[in-house]
């Protein structure tokens, strides 16, 4: 596979794995700013004379192990909040949610203290 093919499969990777927002983030920007550079256009090309296509190579794969750690972490997450769905919720849902396992309704605090406001 050719270099051209690896990175822009490589940088949809990436993408897949950000958030998708209207305005892009400066992440995505700065992402698409790598990859649409030429490879005689990056400030190490400037210094060092020229990339090496071994050097392209080497930065493609990692940008490839970075895709497959987000990609995992996100998988992570998801399965941590399937198995563990109260790790999220904050304590008064937790104690509403117990009640409601035992069969109790808890009633609603905002109504409770307009109540006592009033009188």
């Amino acid at each position: 596979m050719d270099l051209k093919t690896q990175a822009l499969r490589t940088y949809r990777a990436i993408l897949r794995e950000l958030p998708r927002r209207t305005p892009p983030s400066p992440l995505q920007t700065r992402l698409r700013t790598l990859y649409q550079q030429q490879p005689s256009q990056t400030p190490q090309a400037k210094t060092e004379g020229g990339e090496g296509e071994g050097q392209l190579q080497m930065k493609l794969q990692q940008a490839e192990q970075w895709a497959m750690y987000a990609r995992a972490q996100r998988k992570y997450a998801a399965l941590v909040e399937r198995y563990n769905p109260g790790a999220t919720l904050t304590e008064e849902e937790k104690i509403r949610l117990t009640a409601r396992r035992v069969g109790w309704d808890l009633p609603d605090l905002s109504e409770v203290e307009g109540e006592k406001g009033g009188a």
